[in-house]
C-alpha cells in the first residue's frame, strides 16, 4: 500500500547550490536552487512540522521530493507521503522512510492483528459481513478478503498501520458492491442463521460471528464452528433465504479442545 507513484530510482537527485533547513522538531529538507524548489522545500518543511516526523529528511529537486529517516509505526510514513503529496508544486514523491519501531515475530504479529481486527468496527452493525484474511513476511502484512464497505476498509488499513512491527501493508482487499438487495439478504440470512438455536451462540460474541460474505446474490461463509454439524445446519439454513442464487461454505471446523 506505501505510495510509489512517480518514484524515482535511487541515485537520480542530485543537488546543487544546496540550501539546509531544520525544523523546530529536528525536520531536515534539503533543496536545490531550481525556480520553484525554495519554495516547496519551505512548504514540504511546514507539512512535516510535527514530532512524529523528526527523524525524517526531505530533500528537493525540480519539484521532485525524496523522503528518508525513520518514524516507529507505518501509518506515520504514509502519513509523511499524504502530506508531501498535498504540498504545492510537488511533482513526485519517493518515500524512502524506515519503521523504526520494534520488531515483533511473524506469528505474533499475526495473532495480534487477527484479534484486534475482529473486534474492528463491533457496533456498527457491519462485523458479521466482514471477511478479512490476513498474512504477515517479515513484516509485511497482506490483508485480503472482503469487507461490507470502505468505512470498514479504511478501518482495517489503520488498524493495521499503527500496530508496531508492522513494515508495511499489501492492500487486497475488496468491497462488496453496493446493492440494496444484496442488503436485504444479509439481514435475512443473519436472521436465519443466527436465530436457529443450535448456532445462536455464534452470535454471543461479535468477534467471532458466522461471516456473511454476500455479492449480487450469491453468499459465502467464513468463520469457524465448533462442529461438522454446525457447519453444515450454517449452509442448509443460508439456502432456505429466498432470493440466494448460491451458497459457498467455507466455514472451518475447530480442531478438538484440549482436555482439562
Amino acid at each position: 500500500m506505501s505510495t510509489k507513484n512517480g518514484l524515482l530510482g535511487a541515485g537520480t537527485i542530485v543537488l546543487s547550490a544546496m540550501l539546509i533547513g531544520v525544523s523546530p522538531w529536528g525536520i531536515s529538507t534539503a533543496r536545490a536552487d531550481g525556480p520553484n524548489d525554495s519554495q516547496i522545500s519551505a512548504d514540504v518543511h511546514k507539512a512535516l512540522g510535527n514530532k512524529r516526523f523528526q527523524n525524517v529528511t526531505a530533500s528537493v529537486h525540480d519539484g521532485n521530493v525524496a523522503l528518508s529517516g525513520t518514524v516507529n509505526v507505518y501509518a506515520e510514513k504514509e502519513d509523511a507521503d499524504r502530506r508531501v503529496h498535498h504540498v504545492k508544486k510537488v511533482k513526485a514523491v519517493e518515500n524512502g522512510i524506515e519503521i523504526a519501531g520494534v520488531s515483533v515475530a511473524d506469528e505474533a504479529l499475526r495473532n495480534k492483528l487477527a484479534k484486534e481486527l475482529s473486534y474492528d468496527r463491533v457496533g456498527y452493525g457491519t462485523t458479521a459481513f466482514n471477511a478479512i484474511n490476513i498474512g504477515v513476511q517479515n513484516g509485511v502484512v497482506t490483508l485480503g478478503g472482503m469487507v461490507y464497505g470502505p468505512t470498514d476498509k479504511g478501518s482495517a488499513l489503520g488498524l493495521v498501520g499503527n500496530t508496531p512491527g508492522v513494515k508495511d501493508i499489501v492492500d487486497n482487499l475488496e468491497i462488496a458492491p453496493v446493492s440494496p438487495m444484496d442488503d436485504g439478504l444479509r439481514r435475512q440470512l443473519a436472521q436465519v442463521i443466527y436465530g436457529t438455536p443450535q448456532l445462536q451462540r455464534y452470535a454471543m460474541d461479535p468477534a467471532k460471528p458466522i461471516r456473511i460474505i454476500v455479492v449480487n446474490g450469491h453468499v459465502t461463509l467464513a468463520g469457524v464452528v465448533d462442529s461438522k454439524m454446525d457447519h453444515d445446519v450454517a449452509g442448509i439454513q443460508a439456502n432456505t433465504v429466498p432470493g440466494v442464487f448460491s451458497v459457498v461454505n467455507n466455514l472451518q471446523i475447530a480442531g478438538p479442545r484440549p482436555e482439562r
